[in-house]
């Protein structure tokens, strides 16, 4: 084995408290080291301290030896440099990371300007280049595009043109893939094993153990700020030796047993659905959904999946009304529902609620949990927890016993609670209006994968308590053979599939779902 590139021993960082206790390990060239766990076991912090990016008001002990050089008290300039020259940095939300109101190429052209000797002449040629080596489709055009313009997967590929514009022989990627659908989860994890294979020292910060499978030559598991286990993936994933490790095996999603259902009266139904989006300047308009018919029935879990840019997340805003049908009609609960003053709409709204995917983004940073859910439950006449009446406080009270939340929680604002006790939050907000249907739009596509059990069998339990109907959206049929009833496959707009879940998963006809069933047993 290659000497390391950069040496970790004994690392602890710590804030008001401890939250990196004596982590070591080392980044070799041409090797994945992937660092496992949970949400705040406190991996994401020992990534950013690799970067001197521990945070304001940490205090940061141990060695980092990069290229042979200590950098625990390395001033800012030297860290600057080193970020971009030495150590490439890959981060989760790539819509966050870039900037929405510049070209891509912009970006990436910054990043050769502040880290490369690349001649200002020779940047919009290399900028090309950069986007090409990540495999962007027409990398002239997709330069002059800003992020908003990109799916998901390009603004991935775009970060990480960015991330190797000085060619680092060090990379770290921080959830890399997550929300991702599994196709091109699938393409970024091969794009990131190419630039492994190339000689690139690959820090993988994860918590899916499929993505590890496919890709980590070692594997390092985190547990309260503290490595727990470590050793060569195919050790770790076959014999783990640590019950945290065997706890984030068994929280895989599987599929469940779920008992057959009657036929029963459709709740939410949509017929001959199109949604065409007129193009700009030359380009033709999109259908983003495409003559679906679509009915839910009372009480069922119906799972909606495809691939990003397949029309779901346009379908289910037709259904909630949050969007009008360009043709074709929406009935909620045997009425009109597209087609109806947004006045009217407003007043059946409360039976039909929805669970978005990224709660933080969803809440108002500055508000306390309690004032959210007090303006949930008054409909907005109530909007803060201060001033809500009691019965208004009871009925908060009852909605986080619901989701399992300690009532002093009501003085904690969202970015203070962990990923997984802000969906509980959303899931309670989604409930204040006692909605007959839910629609879950990813809602655990961005938690590990033992939060993203806890939270599947807490739908579970209240579909089941409260009667509910679900419509559960999700890029991974794993986490959508657990919950569904029945599955609905899109794709280019229309449902390619549909049918009760064993049915579409053992013996799928159509062969978009049998690439997404590949894709599942693949571990991409």
């Amino acid at each position: 084995m290659m000497e390391p590139i950069y040496s970790v021993s004994d690392l602890s960082v710590s804030f008001d408290r401890q939250v990196v206790n004596k982590v070591s390990f080392d980044l070799v060239p041409g090797r994945c080291l992937a660092l496992v766990g949970e949400s705040g076991s406190g991996k994401s912090v020992t990534a950013r301290s690799l970067l001197g990016l521990a945070g304001t008001g940490s205090s940061v002990t141990g060695s980092l030896r990069l290229n042979d050089q200590e950098m625990i008290d390395a001033k800012n300039r030297t860290w600057t440099k080193a970020r971009g020259r030495d150590i490439g940095l890959v981060l989760q939300d790539a819509l966050v990371s870039l900037d929405p109101l510049r070209p891509i190429g912009r970006e990436v052209g910054d990043a050769l300007r502040l880290s490369t000797d690349t001649k200002p002449a020779d940047i919009p040629l290399r900028t090309v280049e950069l986007l090409t080596k990540v495999g962007l489709d027409d990398p002239q055009h997709r330069a002059r595009q800003r992020s908003e313009q990109l799916s998901g997967g390009q603004r991935q590929r775009a970060l990480i043109a960015a991330a190797i514009a000085a060619d680092p022989p060090i990379i770290i990627a921080d959830e890399p893939t997550t929300a991702l659908d599994r196709t091109v989860q699938r393409h970024i994890v091969d794009l990131l094993g190419s630039l492994r294979d190339e000689g690139k020292a690959l820090l993988l910060i994860t918590h899916d153990l499929s993505i590890v499978e496919q890709i980590a030559d070692d594997v390092s598991v985190m547990m309260d700020g503290e490595i727990v286990e470590s050793g060569p993936a195919s050790r770790v994933l076959t014999a783990p030796e640590h019950r945290k490790t065997r706890q984030l095996i068994e929280s895989v999603p599987m599929r469940a047993t779920r008992p057959a259902r009657a036929p029963a009266k459709a709740v939410l139904q949509g017929t001959n659905l199109v949604r065409i989006f007129p193009g700009k300047g030359s380009l033709p308009d999109r259908h983003a959904v495409d003559g679906v018919s679509v009915a839910l029935e009372k009480g069922e879990t119906l799972g909606l999946v495809g691939a990003s840019g397949s029309g779901k997340t346009t379908l289910a805003r037709l259904l909630l009304g949050l969007d009008t049908p360009t043709r074709g009609e929406v009935t909620l609960l045997g009425e009109p529902w597209s087609d109806i003053p947004e006045q009217e709409r407003r007043q059946r709204r409360s039976k039909i609620s929805i669970i978005y995917q990224d709660a933080l983004s969803s809440f108002d940073p500055r508000t306390r949990v309690g004032s959210i859910l007090a303006d949930a439950v008054s409909l907005g006449g109530e909007p803060s927890w201060k001033r809500a009446s009691e019965a208004t406080k009871e009925k908060v009270y009852g909605l986080l016993d619901d989701v399992g939340l300690a009532h002093e929680t009501v003085h904690r604002r969202p970015l203070h609670l962990s990923g997984g006790m802000r969906q509980r939050v959303a899931i309670a907000r989604a409930l204040a209006t006692e909605p007959e249907i839910l629609v879950s739009d990813e809602p655990v596509s961005s938690l590990d994968v033992t939060v993203q059990a806890e939270i599947l069998d807490l739908l579970d339990e209240l579909q089941q308590s409260r009667g509910l109907t679900q419509l559960f959206i999700s890029h991974d049929l794993g986490v959508i053979g657990q919950v569904a009833d029945r599955i609905a496959v899109m794709a280019e707009g229309k449902i390619v599939e549909i049918g009760n879940r064993d049915e579409v998963l053992d013996n799928p006809s159509h062969e978009v779902t049998r690439t997404l069933i590949g894709d599942l047993d693949s571990g991409a």
